[in-house]
């Protein structure tokens, strides 16, 4: 019984990722395979004809790009306007302050179909003709909610001893920014930036909504679904889940090596710490 109890929760744990990870298996091992009819639901024969030749079907690689060239554009305005609100949100006090953060909870818990229909009405109402540029405004209207969220978490944990440790040496407010503020704000920027897009590129009914003729990848998708999905969307789709593993596994790789670094030199030679604060002194402008 000790021995279940220690192990539970790793057991419990390895388990719900399998359940995770199933339908990410499925999808893969069904872009190698070569189905009989145009329903790719079950498996046939081995094929590397979807890998080979990816953008075989007509509008698969066109609503892929389209998707991925809004998402960048809506995750760059989202990230930089959600990343300015998290730091007036937690340095600064102002009248309305509170009212503010909860006003930026109300587009994560409103249901999609409001919103969509809502941003629908008013594009509208101001004859705004639909396109991917009204689909790049929604989208950065509800992405800058998770990308506030996620930051303010990251300036939150902070501790505010490492400014101030670069005030008391003399150090502009741009010096201490670029130099401490930014570095340790960085992975919570990116982390932000990764679930603005992934949210973006994922979205289809407020895309829906306000895409007039603009046909992005998850409406593509659901109209293909109505007469057989190809094999190539299943391998686009690998695609996408092997290039955001690589990136996450990347980003903890160097964290590590940095982190191992770090320990080693300061552990080698209790001299290096002293260095490396002569070395910040000199670094930072004297007033």
């Amino acid at each position: 019984m000790r021995w279940i109890k220690s192990k539970l929760l790793s057991v419990i744990a390895v388990l719900v990722l399998i359940y995770l990870f199933i339908p990410i298996a499925v999808v893969a091992t069904l872009s190698f395979n070569k189905p009989e009819g145009k329903y790719n639901t079950s498996w046939n024969q081995f094929s590397l004809d979807a890998w080979t030749n990816i953008c075989g079907v007509p509008g698969v690689c066109d609503s892929f790009m389209i998707s991925v060239r809004i998402g960048i554009i809506s995750t760059i305005f989202a990230t930089i306007l959600g990343t300015m609100i998290a730091f007036a949100l937690v340095r600064y006090r102002f009248r309305g302050r509170a009212t503010t953060n909860l006003l930026i909870f109300l587009p994560m818990t409103t249901p999609e179909v409001v919103m969509g229909a809502s941003l629908l009405a008013l594009f509208l109402n101001l004859r705004f003709p639909l396109g991917e540029t009204t689909i790049i405004i929604a989208h950065i209207m509800f992405t800058i909610s998770f990308v506030v969220v996620t930051v303010k978490a990251r300036l939150q944990g902070m501790d505010p001893r490492l400014e101030e440790a670069a005030r008391d040496l003399y150090a502009s407010p741009r010096a201490t920014f670029r130099y401490v503020t930014f570095p340790l704000v960085a992975p919570g920027i990116a982390g932000a930036a990764l679930l603005g897009f992934s949210l973006s590129f994922d979205d289809f009914i407020i895309s829906f909504f306000n895409a007039g003729t603009v046909v992005t990848f998850p409406i593509y998708i659901w109209g293909a679904a109505q007469r057989g999905i190809p094999v190539q969307v299943n391998a686009l789709a690998t695609l996408v889940f092997v290039v955001a593993l690589l990136i996450v596994l990347t980003s903890q790789f160097v964290s590590y090596r940095k982190r191992k670094a770090l320990e080693a030199g300061m552990s080698s030679d209790p001299a290096i710490a002293g260095a490396n604060v002569k070395g910040l002194e000199a670094a930072m402008p004297r007033s």
